[in-house]
């Protein structure tokens, strides 16, 4: 079996942390991975990141250690540390993407008038947490609380909770003996979002 040369193997070690950044970042959010090429750009810029906040806490670090030393600073502990920047600094920016907190401000500025959601769709249901009616495509129409819902509006399904049909006079035929139904999206023409209640118990 052929091994990597010992240049490889360094930057392997090198480039890890911006990937681990990057996984950790579509594994935690609702956007969906980009190309191959974008997604070795956007570890790239996490790299050059967390490098830039390394000698930080190397610094940190070895001020702690004139209280209470483990080991001297290495190559291992260089790892160790760009690793936990990477989980650092991907849970913090998955976190500021799914609360919106970058846009946000940014909106407040003037600067955009867009959201850090990756759809519209995606927008809606996290930011008008409510009942909804499902209008499919038979005709039918399915009032109810969404426990769960699809973050691609071509694929996925509702779980739609407390449900009711709803006839054509507008009366709710209430559905108490089921927990829930489950719709596929594929299945359903428009959504409602009526104003705000809070779910039934």
């Amino acid at each position: 079996m052929t091994q990597l040369p010992s240049d490889a193997i360094e930057l392997l070690a090198f480039l890890l942390p911006g990937f681990a950044a990057a996984w950790l970042f579509y594994g935690l959010t609702s956007h969906a991975k980009p190309s191959q090429f974008e997604r070795v750009v956007q570890a790239l810029i996490f790299t050059f990141v967390i490098q830039a906040f390394l000698p930080l806490l190397r610094w940190a670090l070895i001020g702690f250690g004139s209280v209470l030393a483990f080991a001297p600073w290495s190559k291992e502990s260089e790892l160790l540390g760009s690793l936990f920047l990477a989980v650092i600094l991907g849970g913090l920016i998955a976190y500021c993407t799914n609360n919106d907190l970058f846009h946000r401000r940014l909106r407040s500025f003037g600067f955009t008038s867009r959201t850090s959601h990756p759809s519209e769709w995606f927008c809606a249901f996290t930011e008008h947490v409510t009942y909804i009616i499902l209008h499919l495509k038979d005709g039918r129409r399915l009032y109810g609380w969404p426990k769960e819902w699809p973050i691609d509006p071509q694929r996925g399904q509702f779980y739609i909770q407390v449900p009711s049909w709803i006839d054509d006079d507008g009366n709710p035929i209430d559905l108490t003996q089921l927990d829930g139904i489950l719709v596929n999206v594929q299945d359903v023409e428009w959504v409602e979002f009526l104003r705000y209640e809070e779910p039934k118990k």
